[in-house]
């Protein structure tokens, strides 16, 4: 396609280079951390619980620790989440459901392991049946305990959301524009 514009031709895809050019723009480093600071306090997590944890997960969303005031939203579809919240044992079965359901959440998207379960299997670490979320994901934050308690998930939450304002976990190159 060719365009011209005041005496000047441009001969190429022009769409291609319009969107390399938005692209191009809303990486440059005011939009970029205007961007990194909604993605930052949008946090939807989708719970995947399998294990005792889910009860503190819970606690963390009720209204006495009320994790809605960090842009911490639960939702139940892994379609309109961001993050996936391991909550404790992950076996061979749940690992092949975990993934399915990583597979399914919109980008920028982040994993949180909850648990000493989740981290390295806890009492069942000689299992043969575990797996560690770390082997098969890109886990972002560990919470370690048995089970950790609801301010610890409040406080992983907030170092999430640090990781995100640094530009550590987007990887902006890998992002499109949508048309």
């Amino acid at each position: 396609m060719v365009c011209g514009l005041k005496g000047m031709m441009w001969v190429g895809n022009l769409e291609k280079a319009a969107r390399k050019a938005a692209v191009w723009l809303v990486n440059k480093r005011p939009i970029r951390d205007i961007r990194d600071w909604g993605i930052s306090f949008s946090l939807w997590p989708v719970h995947f619980t399998t294990a005792c944890c889910g009860a503190e997960f819970a606690a963390t969303s009720a209204p006495k620790y009320d994790a809605e005031r960090f842009g911490f939203l639960p939702f139940v579809a892994s379609r309109q989440c961001n993050l996936l919240l391991i909550e404790g044992t992950l076996t061979k079965k749940m690992a092949k459901a975990a993934l399915w359901v990583y597979e399914q959440m919109p980008e920028p998207k982040f994993v949180i392991a909850m648990g000493a379960c989740a981290i390295d299997g806890g009492i069942f670490w000689n299992s043969y049946n575990i797996v560690r979320p770390m082997d098969i994901l890109p886990v972002s934050v560990f919470i370690p305990g048995c089970p950790p308690r609801p301010e610890a998930v409040a406080q992983a939450i907030i170092m999430l959301q640090k990781k995100i304002r640094k530009g550590e976990l987007v990887k902006y190159e890998e992002m499109e524009v949508v048309k």
